[in-house]
């Protein structure tokens, strides 16, 4: 079997789908997208191709180091994010030519369904509290949450601003007990001037984890950050490869790591990530905020290693797949088709092709300074 063509196309609402052809008609399906960046990873992707085009798609691990090393500049946000697709692609590819799932051919499935846990947005108390309600009737057992508080946080914070957060989120404890797992991301857009703050006020609530207190790059603060509480620090979907995530477990700087499987190299390197982190007593909760492929990629890393806690999505591919994935009672079952187990509805993405999709332009009500979103 020989690639014959890599072709990408892009998705709404914001994702890029990847096609990798080969003469015996077997097609690999990948997710190669940096978010507000699609077109500039197609190119990457369409800069590989010629690497790929002749070459057996079943040397996923071969494909992934010589792709990786003759780049020369080695990393980066849209090298790995074009790398993670491909190798989505060529799993999905020697998963059908042997007939197995993924997970099969990284040594088999460590558990029987997959934990998930949903974003349940909201900026008012009212109105997150609506969505948790929502989320676990509809049989979560696992939701996150944002800062939520009444402006965007100012480097160093009120007592009023940090009393809103804690309000809010005990609101939400409140609503769905203490039997549902409620993390809180803090999405790098808050100060380590103000972190800590949020963190100790929030310590009563136990929130399964507090993800990226402060910008992931800032190692030594997060590491700071986690020696001064009892509660979990989590990062990981802006670091990428196992470089990226070393000093992160070297440091102790969080305790569950967070790999994107389109971001940080594909499912291959999340699970070498996965095995340095078993060595630190870490988990992996993977970031997944795209697409049905992406999603489908993280299944089969989180079927095949032994730490892993629960999996971020956004779709369970409802009008994407023609099988979207069967979730119940706050798990998703394991797909069983070879490869990555799923198919594109080619039907209904129909009406889906083409976006334009831009990273959100935020500036502080204050004074109109530039923020993280």
């Amino acid at each position: 079997m020989k690639i014959t063509k890599l072709e990408t196309f892009l998705v709404k609402p914001r994702w890029l789908f990847l096609k990798i052809h080969t003469d015996e008609g077997l097609v690999g399906l990948g997710e190669p997208i940096l978010e507000g960046r699609a077109r500039t990873v197609a190119q990457a992707v369409a800069e590989v191709e010629p690497y790929l085009v002749g070459k057996d798609p079943t040397r996923v691990v071969h494909h992934w180091q010589a792709i990786y090393k003759h780049a020369f500049y080695r990393g980066g946000p849209i090298l790995t994010s074009a790398l993670s697709g491909i190798e989505h692609a060529l799993w999905d590819l020697a998963g059908k030519a042997v007939g197995l799932p993924v997970y099969k051919m990284l040594g088999g499935p460590l558990r029987d369904r997959i934990k998930v846990y949903k974003g349940i947005g909201g900026g008012s108390v009212e109105e997150a509290v609506a969505n948790a309600k929502a989320a676990v009737e509809r049989g979560f057992i696992a939701i996150k949450t944002g800062v939520g508080g009444p402006r965007p946080a100012r480097i160093i914070e009120t007592p009023g601003f940090v009393d809103h957060v804690v309000e809010r989120f005990a609101a939400i404890r409140e609503a769905v007990g203490k039997e549902v797992d409620i993390a809180i991301d803090f999405h790098g857009a808050v100060s380590p001037q103000t972190a800590m703050l949020l963190i100790k006020a929030l310590e009563p609530y136990q929130p399964l984890f507090v993800e990226e207190p402060v910008q992931c790059q800032n190692v030594d603060v997060l590491a700071d950050i986690a020696r001064k509480t009892h509660l979990p620090i989590a990062t990981g979907e802006r670091i990428f490869t196992k470089w990226g995530f070393r000093e992160i477990l070297e440091k102790r700087a969080a305790s569950i790591l967070q790999p994107d499987i389109s971001h940080a190299g594909g499912i291959f390197e999340a699970r070498l990530i996965a095995g340095m982190a078993e060595a630190y007593y870490a988990a992996i909760a993977p970031h997944c905020p795209l697409g049905p492929i992406s999603l489908a990629a993280g299944i089969h890393l989180d079927a095949s290693i032994p730490n892993f806690l629960a999996q971020e999505h956004t779709t369970f591919g409802e009008g994407y797949l023609k099988q979207p994935f069967t979730f119940k009672d706050g798990y998703l079952e394991l797909p069983t088709g070879p490869g990555l187990g799923i198919e594109l509805d080619e039907e209904a993405l129909a009406d889906k092709i083409g976006h334009d999709w831009r990273n959100p332009e935020t500036y502080h009500p204050d004074d109109g300074a530039a923020i993280d979103w």
